[in-house]
């Protein structure tokens, strides 16, 4: 027996009958586009560790800038 019931010859004969039916080329396709999945979600994971745990930190994080007056100064006068 091998993995729950299912012995290395069954497992075998699926793998060649999935092998059969999408090619070798869309089989290696359909694992990079799982592999780079898998690299994102991680990165994401990774990612969202860094960011405030409360919301009064996120809303302080975002309410960060500064007031610019310069909308009340004289725009610049251009030669042409």
């Amino acid at each position: 027996m091998g993995l729950g019931g299912i012995s290395i010859w069954q497992l075998v004969i699926v793998l060649a009958i999935i092998l059969l039916l999408f090619g070798s080329k869309k089989l290696r396709n359909i694992g990079g586009d799982l592999g780079n999945a898998v690299k994102g979600f991680k990165s994401a994971m990774k990612d969202g560790t860094a960011e405030p745990k409360t919301i009064d930190d996120k809303v302080a994080k975002d309410a960060s800038f500064s007031a610019d007056t310069s909308a009340e100064k004289e725009p610049e006068k251009t030669d042409k």
